[in-house]
């Protein structure tokens, strides 16, 4: 008799536990899923970031930055310049080479080539030390006229709370970027509205050399 329960009572235990295994076997993962749902809920990268971002990796180096220029192995050739008005530095032996409209990746390898006429196999860096030539103005209808130099990528709404926000008589709706390409001076509107109103595409990354007008 005893026998018999404890035999009865060990194939409960059995079969409940096989249950169990199966109930947890079909059970999905809760760690994978709460994972997903944080991945699905992640924002994508507005516009506005991207352009920082790209902004920040092709960065051009323009009048008045400085830039320390290091040939290894020639101490005599390294040097910490400021890039002149005209767009280009002076470096021993390649004399005046254009700086501005370049990457600091492109300003190495022409030196890399014009030192190979002189070195073998030169080793040049180039690191820009002081950025001075990200500058904006703001002029018109905003209560701190003036020009705004930056270190970093910035908007339109950027630059308009560095110049302290519009005056009261400022015209919102007219706001012109003044860009010059090419030799030729581009006029773009900027829609204060749309931007008030929550829309970051509108909110446009200025470049060197805009002028914001506010009429």
């Amino acid at each position: 008799m005893i026998r018999s329960l404890c035999a009865a009572a060990a194939a409960s235990l059995l079969i409940g536990g096989a249950a169990s295994a199966q109930e947890l076997a079909a059970t999905p993962s809760a760690v994978p899923a709460s994972a997903g749902a944080a991945a699905a809920d992640k924002p994508a990268a507005t516009k506005v970031e991207t352009a920082i971002l790209n902004n920040a990796n092709d960065y051009k180096i323009g009048p008045e930055d400085l830039l320390d220029i290091s040939v290894w192995k020639n101490p005599e050739l390294s040097r910490t310049v400021p890039v002149r008005p005209d767009g280009k530095v002076s470096l021993p032996l390649v004399n005046d080479i254009q700086a501005a409209g370049l990457t600091p990746t492109a300003l190495r390898q022409q030196l890399i080539d014009r030192l190979s006429e002189f070195i073998p196999a030169p080793e040049v860096a180039v690191i820009v030390r002081e950025v001075h030539s990200m500058k904006v103005a703001v002029v018109g209808a905003v209560k701190t006229p003036g020009r705004y130099e930056l270190k970093s990528a910035a908007t339109v709404l950027e630059m308009i709370a560095l110049a302290q926000g519009f005056t009261d008589f400022a015209s919102r709706d007219r706001i012109t970027i003044l860009r010059q390409e090419n030799g030729d001076t581009r006029r773009i509107p900027f829609n204060y509205r749309k931007v008030a109103d929550g829309d970051e595409q509108a909110n446009l990354i200025v470049q060197p050399g805009d002028i914001i007008v506010v009429p």
